[in-house]
């Protein structure tokens, strides 16, 4: 008989089993490791000696371990994972998979995440609701490149409380020197990181050494059992001790007399009568009534989702934040975060994203990356941008202030994601450390004199025009006659111009990727001062991406901005090919040029769509003035 809990047969007494099983406690824990490292084998086994499943379940592992398993007909516990989430072929997401169990000491639910070096975006989601991580070591492999990536994230995610499964100890003998070599590697690099709260455990999760009952293989081992720690291990959460925090999610009003708050109680303790101050806009009310489905509490503590009312009318929207009046949360917008990037394209710094951190949706962007962390020797190393997988320290700024605190202190706070805002793929996980207070040193100016002002002396009203397309296709020679006849109209004008810029504000910019973006960004800076002066400003750069174009548009504003696509195919193209420049690249004596090496995304929706196939310049500046007058951007 196992000594695991039978949760499989009847229940005659539901009360008392659910009472039962409210007093238990519930330990959340990840298992973790490289490909291979016995991961869903260990999940497989205790799901079995937890006699969870069901005779037909038992009996369908029974064929399918003889028809496909690895254990030579014997029951390969890995399959009742992986029939559920099974690790694919690289390209296709993989989803954690989570499993409840119960023993007569504790509840437990448990993320099996994936091995694979490019799914590790998967195994960071799996860790970021974990008390404690299993982290499996194959005992021939030893400790890994993923073992040490996975280290770090679950560190960085908060997990403090590891047990070292040194797996698949059978296949060396039950050696301990391999034990003690390999607990003494990982202890070296552990440490490194802080990580000290550590047990390992000599393991076989395919023959169940020491897993649930303690091995005869292993007289050396006077430890507990793997399920032994973790029916006992102490995971303590302080969140119900500090101070209350509940981001608003939902502003609940179903008719004229009720007005309530709903979220999810991120930390801390609320009662009718708690003074609270909703963030950021700094106004403070009294909690009237703590609404649920069951009916009005006296109290309510972290992880609780309810519906708060409070005394005064004061202005709360989602996003927002309600913390205690007393102690409140911070606000900012702009910090120094840990960065877990998890896309294949690259993160570029001044590249546009969506920012989400609780329920709380703005724009962002990595305005540095202070340094790349090396998995394997944690040094800090420079670097222009991030890849898939590679972890490092930023600073970000956001388009308004959010109330947050640091990770540390509370990770429903100081945890966020980044959104690509073209592909809407979640791109990076990140972790607040803390507020740049110099941002805080930083104010506005007023001014009397206004952008209207400035423009109804010229008789006009401003924009900027940004002229986009592959190198040679009449981008310059359009903007330079349609200047012209706007100069004649007596309007105020400005060329900002691709190669122009690049010799004095751009000069030290290259063509990476990282610097076009970068390029782009410093061009819509000065654009929004031009337009703000009140000037038809005519941009004209390849602005090959579309985030980077997209980032321009909010900067200038979208009601004052024009993307004009002019639409040259690149055969077309290099035909022109007025500066030589196609002949070079495709010569090899240019890298990254747009079209050849580099690659260039055309606008989707563009403004105005400008084909120089069937239109000469002087046409195409015709049509765009044309557009403008009928627009009322040209003022009698």
């Amino acid at each position: 008989m196992s000594r695991l809990q039978d949760t499989s047969g009847a229940v005659t007494d539901i009360e008392t089993f659910m009472a039962s099983q409210e007093q238990k406690s519930l330990l959340r824990f990840i298992t973790c490791g490289s490909v291979d490292d016995g991961k869903s084998t260990l999940i497989g086994r205790l799901l079995y000696e937890s006699q969870l499943l069901y005779e037909d379940q038992i009996e369908a592992l029974t064929k399918e371990s003889k028809a496909v398993g690895t254990q030579g007909g014997d029951l390969d516990f890995a399959l009742l994972v992986d029939g559920l989430a099974a690790e694919r072929e690289q390209g296709i997401t993989i989803d954690v998979a989570y499993r409840f169990f119960s023993t007569e000491k504790r509840k437990f639910i448990v993320a099996d995440t994936p091995g694979h070096e490019q799914y590790t975006r998967n195994m960071a989601t799996g860790a970021s609701t974990a008390e404690l991580a299993i982290l499996m070591i194959d005992a021939r492999q030893g400790v890994l490149p993923q073992t040490r990536r996975h280290s770090i994230i679950v560190n960085l995610l908060g997990v403090k409380s590891v047990a070292l499964a040194i797996n698949k100890m059978d296949l060396v003998d039950f050696d301990q020197a391999v034990f003690d070599k390999i607990l003494a590697d990982y202890k070296e690099f552990a440490g490194q990181l802080g990580l000290e709260q550590i047990r390992a455990f000599p393991v076989s999760a395919l023959k169940g050494d020491n897993i649930v009952e303690k091995s005869a293989n292993t007289p050396w081992y006077d430890g507990k059992t793997l399920l032994d720690h973790l029916e006992t291990v102490e995971i303590g959460s302080d969140r119900a001790r500090a101070p209350f925090r509940m981001p608003v999610q939902w502003v609940n009003r179903p008719n004229l007399d009720f007005r309530g708050f709903s979220g999810r109680i991120a930390s801390g303790v609320i009662k009718p009568g708690s003074r609270v101050r909703a963030l950021p806009s700094g106004k403070e009310s009294d909690v009237t009534r703590i609404v649920t489905y069951d009916g009005d509490l006296d109290e309510a503590v972290a992880d609780q989702s309810v519906t708060l009312t409070l005394r005064d009318e004061i202005d709360v929207s989602r996003g927002d934040v309600l913390t205690d009046a007393k102690a409140p949360a911070e606000t900012a917008d702009q910090f120094q975060a840990k960065v877990l990037w998890m896309s294949e394209a690259e993160l570029f710094p001044g590249r546009p994203y969506i920012f989400k951190l609780g329920t709380s949706s703005v724009t962002a962007q990595i305005t540095e990356i202070k340094h790349r962390l090396d998995i394997l020797t944690l040094d800090q190393l420079a670097a222009k941008t991030l890849g898939l997988n590679e972890i490092g320290l930023c600073n970000i700024s956001l388009d308004r202030t959010i109330t947050f605190e640091p990770y540390a202190q509370n990770q429903t706070l100081g945890s966020f994601i980044l959104i690509d805002r073209t592909t809407n793929e979640t791109v990076a996980l990140g972790m607040i450390d803390y507020a740049l207070r110099r941002a805080a040193n930083i104010h506005r100016q007023a001014f009397d004199v206004d952008q209207s002002t400035r423009a109804l002396i010229k008789s006009q009203k401003p924009i900027a025009l940004w002229f986009t397309g592959l190198s040679g296709s009449g981008k310059s020679t359009i903007a330079n006659i349609l200047e012209g006849k706007l100069n004649a109209l007596g309007k105020h004008t400005y060329i900002l111009d691709g190669d122009n810029v690049r010799h004095g504000l751009n000069r030290d910019l290259g063509f990476s990727d990282v610097d076009r973006v970068e390029n782009i960004r410093r061009v819509a800076e000065v654009a929004k001062l031009m337009v703000d002066a009140g000037l038809i400003v005519l941009v004209s750069f390849i602005s090959p991406f579309r985030s980077e174009r997209l980032l321009a548009k909010d900067r200038i504003g979208e009601a004052q901005f024009w993307e004009i696509f002019v639409d040259t195919p690149l055969e077309l193209a290099e035909q022109r090919d007025v500066k030589g420049l196609y002949k070079k690249a495709r010569a090899g004596e240019i890298k990254n040029f747009t079209g050849i090496d580099s690659p260039y995304e055309a606008p989707e929706n563009p403004d105005l769509r400008i084909s120089t196939k069937d239109l000469s310049p002087e046409d195409a500046a015709d049509r765009i003035l044309d557009r403008l007058m009928t627009a009322g951007y040209l003022l009698r």
